[in-house]
């Protein structure tokens, strides 16, 4: 009797097995953790591979919601309202994607979910255990979050610096992950090179250490990526190849750069993408796409004419490094309009408490930009500044745009100065005043008599609806929007006929009406006088630019010609 050869199945019509790339830091943090993985992202993107991202925060906080931007950064929020890390608004920027809660976690946040699952008696009644448990969560975490976008390739960030003690549990289960699929995982280390000023000398041995260090976790790195003030030379590749077990063309530099935008091209220089997908036995699904990515920047660079806008915060507090941080999402979505409108922006950072008596001497300064820009914050710090700050730009005709509190803070210099309710303010500044036109929602009066602060403000995408023939609706093109929140006041319905009565309108409404969501001054009376209630800067990317950030930039070029 014959028996039938079984026919082996091609291997490239095989289904190929989700990939995962660990991004993990070496000897400093602040190195550029984020926006490598974004970079490794792009890269694979471009090769067709359908890529998410993760970002673990090592920190016992469930969220960033309640920490102080000075100290962390900007909070970013998702569409899911998730308050997370910044570097998730990184992602969502170079992979043109939109990310949910299943992206990100921390320690704090993987802890509470292995105690409910106890509680609950999900473990039927086995001894649970930090060593094993708390990495299967990460685990299990990690696979949803690849099934949820059915990703080819997921990428995940370990924030921190290898030998910091609260990474250990998530270097362990990428480890186990390893162990589970050996021809699927891949590690990245992104490590500090110093360079002495008294020496002169690039410096591999810290590397060396943290590589020693990695490996005393059980993992070994298949990459190194060379962060340094300047590009690595042959020498010092063969010198870490050899300490460090790592193939020498492995060995990644990574100078400090004009534009993070440049990271992609630069690995792609040095065969990043390809390097990782012969680790991982992936191949191109199409021709590499990036040099969309690099045209667009590389134009940016070349653009001459400068549109200046101010922008007035108030975390100032620390140092004017904390800026970029602070602020981030702002900062990219002024770029990405600018380079719309084929412009350079500049950026001039202003210290609202500098404006905190209304001084029109001191305050023509804002004369002299092309826009002003008031974002989000919280509390009483910098408040009155920034009121006297719109004053005079409403006053002036200035381009203005207000985000979050911008936007409550244009209501209040309103009404004090124009509608001369004396004494008008937010319940969060003056609870006792007289004409409370901000108030807070009535839903979360309840939440912080219950101190429930952590995840509890109105987060998120809501959709809104734009009045008909308005600026923002000819901005946006379309009367149905959606947007993200991150507040817990609002405009006090109370007060809404009064503070329409006049010149400012309620341009963007909640659908059923009872939320203010975007203010404006007609034409006739301002040239462009916008704010909104949401964070515009958390859906704005690269090849998409915000519509209400790509007007104001439109505006603000306009003051600019006529002058």
């Amino acid at each position: 009797m014959k028996t039938r050869s079984k026919t082996k199945t091609p291997a490239s019509s095989k289904t190929q097995p989700p990939k995962y790339i660990f991004v993990v830091g070496g000897v400093i943090s602040g190195v550029g953790k984020g926006i490598a993985a974004s970079s490794i992202g792009t890269l694979l993107k471009a090769r067709g591979h359908n890529v998410t991202a993760i970002k673990i925060d090592p920190y016992v906080n469930v969220d960033a919601g309640t920490m102080n931007p000075t100290e962390h950064g900007e909070v970013f929020v998702l569409d899911d309202g998730d308050e997370c890390d910044q570097d998730m608004g990184n992602y969502e920027r170079f992979l043109g994607t939109t990310l949910s809660r299943t992206n990100y976690m921390t320690t704090g946040r993987v802890y509470q979910t292995v105690i409910e699952k106890e509680r609950n008696f999900e473990y039927k009644g086995k001894c649970v255990q930090v060593c094993l448990h708390i990495p299967l969560e990460v685990i299990a975490r990690i696979k949803k979050a690849q099934k949820s976008a059915q990703a080819d390739v997921v990428i995940i960030e370990i924030g921190g610096t290898v030998g910091d003690y609260e990474n250990i549990l998530f270097l362990e289960a990428a480890r186990m992950l390893k162990i589970e699929n050996p021809n699927d995982v891949a590690f990245v280390m992104v490590s500090y090179l110093p360079v002495p000023s008294k020496v002169g000398e690039m410096k591999t041995k810290p590397t060396q250490h943290a590589v020693r260090n990695l490996n005393e976790t059980g993992i070994q790195p298949d990459v190194i990526l060379a962060r340094s003030n300047t590009s690595l030379d042959e020498k010092r590749k063969e010198k870490l190849a050899l300490f460090c077990n790592v193939r020498a063309d492995r060995i990644i530099s990574a100078p400090d750069i004009e534009s993070i935008y440049d990271v992609p091209t630069n690995f792609e220089r040095d065969n990043l993408g390809n390097i990782l997908q012969e680790v991982l036995g992936l191949q191109d699904k199409h021709a590499s796409t990036l040099r969309a990515w690099k045209t667009f920047f590389d134009t940016a660079k070349k653009y001459t004419k400068e549109v200046h806008i101010a922008v007035v915060g108030k975390y100032f507090d620390t140092g004017d490094f904390v800026l970029s941080d602070s602020y981030i999402s702002v900062i990219e979505s002024l770029k990405y309009a600018s380079y719309g409108r084929k412009v350079k922006p500049v950026l001039h950072w202003l210290n609202a408490k500098e404006f905190e008596v209304y001084d029109k001497k001191k305050l023509s300064v804002l004369k002299k930009y092309d826009g002003v820009l008031v974002p989000g914050g919280f509390g009483s710090q910098g408040v009155e500044g920034k009121i006297n700050v719109i004053r005079y730009v409403r006053e002036n005709k200035i381009p203005f745009f207000g985000i979050c509190y911008g936007m409550q803070l244009a209501v209040i210099e309103y009404a004090r100065n124009v509608l001369k309710l004396i004494g008008a303010h937010t319940r969060e500044v003056d609870p006792q005043t007289t004409y409370p036109v901000i108030d807070i929602l009535p839903e979360q009066k309840e939440k912080l008599a219950k101190k429930e602060y952590g995840n509890s403000m109105r987060l998120g995408a809501y959709k809104a609806v734009l009045k008909q023939g308005s600026l923002a609706e000819r901005a946006y093109k379309t009367r149905e929007i959606s947007e993200r929140h991150r507040h817990r006041y609002e405009v006090n319905p109370l007060f809404v006929e009064t503070l329409a009565s006049k010149d400012l309108q309620f341009t963007g409404t909640s659908p059923d009406g009872t939320l203010m969501e975007i203010i404006e001054l007609p034409k006739e009376v301002h040239p462009f006088f916008v704010a909104c209630q949401f964070h515009p800067e958390f859906k704005s990317q690269p090849f998409s630019p915000h519509p209400l950030f790509t007007a104001f930039i439109a505006h603000a070029l306009k003051k600019k010609a006529a002058l």
